[in-house]
């Protein structure tokens, strides 16, 4: 199993501004695409962003275009999710996945291996 180690997460403010880490346990993430997801309490995961193994391909989910931007560190081992303007509406548990075929993909339903997540939660 491909699985990563989450952080980043906290507590902020409206407007405010986080750097979520996906860090790779175990193996290289050279070849590997990697997606973002997240989930609300009650609410099913979704998928936030994705990035193809050379970062030359990304997506966005509407709700966070223009806000979030995702990158990677192949030399670092570690896929980034950059987010601003954050709404209480993007509280939630944040997650990474690997697409092992090198593929920008933010379908959740492909995926069937999930790390522990970090916690995002927007509050004043």
């Amino acid at each position: 199993q491909l699985q990563f180690v989450e952080s980043g997460g906290g507590l902020v403010q409206p407007g405010g501004s986080l750097r979520l880490s996906c860090a790779a346990s175990g193996f290289s993430l050279e070849d590997i695409g990697v997606g973002w997801f997240r989930q609300a309490p009650g609410k099913e995961r979704e998928g936030v962003s994705c990035i193809n193994h050379s970062g030359s391909i990304t997506d966005y989910a509407d709700f966070v275009k223009g806000r979030f931007i995702i990158s990677r560190d192949n030399a670092k081992n570690t896929v980034y999710l950059q987010m601003n303007s954050l709404e209480p509406e993007d509280t939630g548990a944040y997650y990474c996945a690997a697409e092992s075929h090198g593929l920008c993909n933010r379908d959740p339903n492909d995926f069937g291996s999930w790390g522990q997540g970090t916690q995002v939660t927007v509050s004043s």
